[in-house]
């Protein structure tokens, strides 16, 4: 079916304001002004109905209630302005496969306005994007949810008090455990990270100093770690007597008179046994490297 027939249907139903608008509509969507877009919509959904889902002429009419209703997507994208300039254009990209997903669920049937049933498709999709992406850590849904209620409670606290809140204030009117708010609180830290390469400045101090050389320190145990992998095969290679005594003094922790008692043999000779085999490892230890 061409545009020209879609056209003539609609002179059938609509009366000349009407077609007048449902004509602009169908030639630019995105001229048509929000206001006219409602009293139309009826009109497209119910073409779109009497459409078969594939065709040409169904995704036309499509397309043009999408671009319609793109106002809805940039209404609903307001609210998160706060967020920035850089990041607006992520959220109104979001908020059209919101916009969509409303389009194709939509039923007249519901005897809804349009807009009523959009709007929250397109705000949650877009709460979904930051649920999914904003956070620098990964945390539990419930955590990303309270951060939410705790920053509303911290503020509304603050504005009372006139001072911040305590945890046990915040729980008390979020009505949650202590402990509960206090998880919260630890969670909220996951939302934003910062780069090991920042630069900080004190106040004073117009020189850059990186974030990571007050943070950083040497990890002794991870040569520990290094040696344990290096002794593995060294171990391995001992026989079966001295595997035992390296296993009853360094791993059971045992004195050298109870291995000696065990084995037995005098504690001297079990303290002489041991000299040998910790000399033979070192040995093979400096070796490989």
């Amino acid at each position: 079916m061409t545009t020209a027939a879609v056209h003539q249907q609609t002179h059938i139903t609509a009366d000349e304001v009407e077609v007048n608008l449902i004509e602009r509509a169908y030639a630019d969507p995105s001229s048509v002004r929000p206001k006219d877009a409602r009293e139309i919509g009826r009109h497209f959904f119910g073409r779109l109905a009497q459409l078969e889902e594939g065709t040409h002429e169904y995704s036309y009419v499509r397309n043009v209630l999408i671009e319609m209703n793109l106002s809805l997507v940039r209404y609903a994208a307001a609210r998160f302005k706060h967020r920035g300039p850089e990041e607006m254009e992520d959220i109104v990209q979001v908020g059209t496969i919101g916009l969509i997903k409303a389009i194709d669920r939509f039923e007249l049937t519901r005897e809804v306005e349009f807009t009523s049933f959009a709007v929250p498709y397109i705000v949650g999709e877009i709460k979904r994007f930051f649920r999914d992406t904003s956070w620098a850590v990964h945390v539990p849904r419930r955590l990303q949810e309270a951060r939410v209620e705790l920053s509303k409670a911290r503020e509304e606290l603050s504005t009372r008090l006139g001072r911040s809140p305590s945890t046990a204030e915040l729980a008390e009117l979020m009505q949650l455990d202590v402990a509960e708010v206090a998880e919260a609180q630890k969670a909220s830290n996951g939302y934003n990270s910062v780069s090991l390469d920042a630069a900080v400045n004190g106040a004073d101090d117009e020189s850059e100093t990186m974030l990571a050389e007050f943070i950083g320190m040497d990890e002794e145990r991870f040569e520990l770690v290094e040696n344990f992998h290096s002794l593995a095969p060294l171990i391995v290679d001992l026989n079966e007597r001295d595997r035992r005594l390296i296993h009853l003094r360094f791993v059971e922790e045992r004195t050298q008179q109870d291995i000696a008692d065990e084995l037995g043999c005098s504690q001297m000779h079990v303290s002489r046994l041991i000299s040998k085999v910790v000399a033979r490892l070192r040995e093979g230890l400096m070796a490989a490297e």
